[in-house]
């Protein structure tokens, strides 16, 4: 069965109701609770919410208190997995104000990730004008120093019935965490796991998408790299099972004598925003990005060589994240010593210096929220 999308467009002029949250935590709670965040396990007092219906199109846009929303047992999402994420930051600027960076991105990624899923399309001005207007009230809850707000709009299909089809009603929200510098005491390089038993994406997949899917097929792996002391899991293609493609939730960069970076390309792994940023300051510099095929073996090679000198990940959580270990059932081995490396941490400043708004934007990538 089809479903129609009408009345998508005209969401673009929706109007968010604010009602303050009238159990809000308090002051000086809310100061203990901001002393060490960690990640993804504290929460604002508010969340941003839009509905969709095929009668009524999107509809209901509501910043409100953070709480449980009501879903029946048969909700299409319980059942079939309709259902998309993003992931963005709001950042303290030296003056107090607030930059998101490019929530616009975000917002486009969104779109593609529901057309792929058979989902209501979000207008791209809604996803922002909604984590928007949760920064503004929230704004007490961003982390002074190197913390930062995570924000994590998400979809979800609502519709009540069980069978296999896209479903008609969905939720729309935007819910916020504050988050402490991700590494203590600075990027420590990671040690990766190659996983030679699981894959993550295949091509006509939905490798691309940011759905909670892809993140539950990645966990057993994941699993697998811990238990063999690991901090992350890499992936191989699905066909070879011989090409790098990304970590269970992180795009991949090589760093080679030559001064030049070299990144998978896109079509089975998700379309990263710091993987983009990242391309754009390199080639800013008159660094060569090839974005090809790397196999396993020409990993082990050139790190042996001495050709490779560098290789880390990056992501919005992370922004970097050196890799200084490589571990599988066909050998270990190192890269650059197992220690950071100055491309990858020149990089991450360059980043993390244009988020903060410590240094020019010449890309026009931050957005002023206050």
């Amino acid at each position: 069965m089809g479903v129609s999308f009408d009345k998508i467009d005209g969401a673009a002029l929706l109007k968010f109701d604010i009602h303050p949250a009238a159990n809000a935590v308090s002051e000086a709670d809310r100061a203990a609770k901001l002393k060490d965040p960690g990640f993804g396990r504290v929460f604002t007092d508010h969340m941003a919410i839009v509905r969709y219906n095929q009668t009524d199109g999107w509809h209901g846009a509501r910043v409100e208190s953070r709480a449980n929303f009501p879903l029946d047992p048969a909700a299409a999402v319980l059942h079939y997995a309709q259902e998309i994420f993003e992931g963005l930051k709001a950042y303290v600027r030296e003056d107090g104000g607030v930059n998101l960076f490019r929530p616009d991105a975000n917002a486009r990624r969104f779109r593609n990730s529901a057309d792929r899923m058979a989902m209501a399309p979000l207008p791209e001005p809604v996803f922002i004008e909604a984590i928007e207007q949760l920064v503004r009230i929230d704004r007490a809850w961003i982390p002074s120093g190197e913390g930062s707000l995570y924000l994590r709009p998400f979809m979800v299909a609502s519709e009540i019935f069980l069978g296999v089809k896209p479903s008609a009603e969905y939720i729309f929200a935007v819910i916020a965490s504050p988050v402490g510098s991700y590494f203590k005491g600075g990027p420590a390089p990671v040690s990766i796991w190659v996983s030679e038993n699981y894959t993550r994406a295949a091509i006509g997949g939905t490798g691309a998408v940011k759905c909670g899917g892809n993140y539950a097929a990645s966990l057993r792996a994941q699993a697998e790299a811990i238990s063999h002391g690991c901090d992350q899991v890499v992936f191989l293609d699905a066909v070879e099972r011989r090409y790098i493609e990304e970590l269970g939730g992180m795009n991949i960069f090589f760093v080679f004598e030559d001064g030049s970076l070299l990144t998978p390309p896109l079509g089975t792994i998700l379309p990263g925003i710091t993987r983009d940023s990242i391309i754009a300051l390199a080639k800013d510099k008159g660094t060569q990005v090839r974005e090809e095929p790397y196999t396993l073996d020409q990993w082990r090679a050139d790190a042996a060589s001495g050709k490779l000198k560098e290789a880390f990940a990056c992501g919005t959580a992370a922004v970097i994240s050196p890799i200084g270990q490589v571990r599988s059932a066909s050998g270990d081995f190192t890269i650059n010593g197992g220690a950071a490396g100055p491309v990858a941490m020149g990089l991450r400043k360059q980043l993390v210096d244009i988020q903060y708004g410590r240094a020019p934007d010449q890309h026009n990538w931050i957005r002023k929220v206050l």
